[in-house]
């Protein structure tokens, strides 16, 4: 009897995996750590070669209900001075949108439609993998529940989608540390708040050591949104312990860098000292690894290539991992093969990513402006020309493989 394929982690991009698997006709089991999955986190970006491949997947209506198709893309200086702008999505000539939404919505959206097809069994939670045995033919992997008794569990191969404090790439690189902290905290909120712009605009303003990004998670109703936003300063003194996503603190440990950003368009204190819960993380990543991929197991997602929260590429570089990876076992029998035929195209892919966004990605506009010009402009193409914008817009694309012309060749060959 064939053994179903083990996949550590119900995130996005374990769930996305599971349901290419099963459509495959794979079993498939997802063994996830929490023993209560909720709707956690704020907002995330889905950039158009990740929708392209939900699209795919027959997402397209849910993501219309509960996302917003972003239009645009604007970057401002601390003064409110327009920088750079460029359409998103299917305004900007793509076959599919730019989505924003709620990782949270994301994640129950990829859920429901595993237990509809898998059944409620097909997630198992309260399991935390510990380790693992890769063996002739199959694995064996050791989970702890919550009481801290231990589960073996036999599988044709493990995938570990357990994100950037993965339990999985600790045991692969013991002597790897924490993430490496980039000198920079986050702090992320969801208010609802008037739409601001046309309703459907992401925006950045400032520069790498101070920074307020925000876009609408929902679209306007009764004039209201539901607004993300990262606040961003350099504290290179600050020593972070574990990444915690759920780590709450107050508005009042960084509000006073923001206190007169107030543009004509969007009042942000007043958007952050109106939100009702603010979570605090270290902007942080890891050095990209040799490997992913050890026998009959491999890494996917965070737990392979964590990044900056730059460039809106997290999320989306994973379900592209997850697109990859079920390709290669469709197509080649041998487990360890496809493993290294997937890690072939996508570690090299990512871990260009992850340097990029180090040095701020396509953010870097915000940058040039604030060391050319600190005090505004008149005329922002007399600090940046126009050719190195566009040529900055266009390289971070390149990179991570979303020109127009990627993702419509990538619809043409799935035939959508």
């Amino acid at each position: 009897m064939n053994k179903p394929i083990l996949i550590a982690g119900a995130g996005p991009v374990g769930l996305v995996l599971a349901l290419m698997l099963h459509r495959q006709g794979r079993e498939v089991r997802i063994l996830e750590s929490v023993s209560e999955l909720k709707p956690l986190g704020v907002g995330i970006n889905l950039l158009p070669h990740s929708a392209r491949v939900l699209q795919d997947m027959g997402f397209a209506d849910k993501l219309n209900r509960n996302a917003v198709r972003t239009s645009a893309l604007h970057y401002y200086n601390k003064h409110g001075q327009l920088i750079w702008t460029e359409p998103r999505g299917v305004a900007a000539g793509y076959p599919v949108p730019q989505y924003s939404i709620h990782r949270g919505k994301l994640q129950f959206v990829l859920l429901d439609q595993v237990r509809a097809e898998l059944g409620e069994a097909g997630v198992v939670t309260g399991m935390t993998l510990a380790d693992w045995e890769n063996l002739d033919q199959h694995v064996v992997a050791r989970f702890v529940d919550k009481d801290e008794n231990r589960h073996e569990v036999e599988g044709s191969c493990l995938i570990a989608a357990d994100g950037i404090n993965s339990s999985a790439r600790k045991r692969l690189y013991p002597d790897e540390g924490d993430p490496i902290y980039g000198g920079r905290l986050l702090w992320r909120g969801v208010t609802r708040s008037r739409a601001f712009l046309d309703g459907s605009t992401m925006f950045m303003a400032g520069h790498q050591d101070c920074k307020f990004v925000a876009y609408p998670i929902t679209r306007p109703g009764e004039d209201l949104s539901l607004i993300n936003w990262i606040a961003e300063l350099s504290m290179p003194g600050h020593k972070p312990g574990r990444q915690d996503w759920n780590k709450r603190v107050s508005a009042e440990v960084f509000s006073k860098s923001f206190e007169n950003w107030r543009f004509s368009w969007l009042d942000i204190p007043a958007l952050i000292h109106q939100c009702e819960a603010v979570y605090e993380f270290p902007l942080s990543d890891r050095d990209p690894l040799p490997r992913w991929s050890h026998g009959r197991m491999t890494l996917i997602g965070d737990a392979a290539h964590p990044m900056y929260p730059i460039g809106s590429n997290g999320a989306s570089q994973g379900i592209l991992d997850a697109e990859k990876l079920a390709a290669e076992l469709a197509v080649c029998d041998d487990v360890i093969e496809a493993f290294a035929a997937y890690e072939e195209v996508r570690r090299p892919a990512t871990a260009k990513i992850v340097l990029m966004n180090r040095k701020n990605g396509p953010e870097q506009v915000m940058q040039l402006a604030e060391e050319r010009a600190p005090e505004g402009f008149d005329n922002i193409e007399m600090v940046i020309p126009r050719t190195e914008l566009e040529e900055i817009a266009m390289r971070y694309k390149q990179a991570a493989g979303f020109t127009i012309a990627d993702v419509s060749n990538a619809a043409r060959k799935s035939g959508n």
